[in-house]
């Protein structure tokens, strides 16, 4: 796994459906370009986990919320404009433009404007897969040592940063009934 530095090289190896690590609020975490079919499923394989999960989409402003989900009234969307950017993802009833690789079998779309300078420039340019760096069950990695011990391949670069320093991954709400998931 190579370390990389800027936003530029990060976007070309998502563009070319490539695995990359970076730093978020509290882990490390796990990307891809969403829409692209075969990452996705390798990064289900890396990680050993089932479809049916389902992933959180990174993403960096308003405009790229708007395609993702289905259209809500706005007293749903308060909630979230209080949290956001911020360490908390959303569930939304998902867009017909969100294939089934991203949400399993479920109706609702996992989605996170992060506050973090790293997720959130990553992002800049569209939407990202973000998953914590773990492989399924396992605790996730808070340092480049623990990438590597649970990844020794199948991740082609590190997106070099700093953890943000919480302490937790982000909390998940329903945006429809306001109920904390996790």
């Amino acid at each position: 796994m190579k370390t990389i530095n800027q936003f530029e090289d990060a976007w070309q190896l998502l563009h070319e459906g490539k695995i990359i690590a970076y730093p978020t609020e509290a882990v490390y975490g796990l990307g891809c370009d969403p829409f692209n079919q075969k990452a996705v499923e390798q990064l289900l394989a890396l990680k050993r986990r089932a479809v049916s999960k389902g992933f959180i989409i990174l993403i960096a402003d308003w405009s790229q919320l708007t395609p993702l989900i289905d259209s809500l009234p706005d007293k749903y969307l308060a909630p979230v404009r209080a949290t956001w950017p911020g360490p908390v993802t959303w569930l939304f009833p998902k867009s017909d433009r969100i294939p089934d690789w991203l949400c399993g079998n479920q109706e609702t779309v996992a989605i996170r404007m992060s506050a973090h300078p790293i997720a959130h420039g990553l992002s800049a340019r569209g939407p990202v897969v973000s998953t914590s760096a773990n492989i399924s069950a396992a605790s996730p990695a808070r340092d480049p040592e623990e990438l590597l011990r649970q990844f020794p391949e199948g991740i082609d670069a590190l997106l070099a940063g700093e953890l943000g320093g919480a302490s937790q991954p982000s909390a998940i709400y329903d945006v429809q009934t306001g109920v904390r998931l996790r």
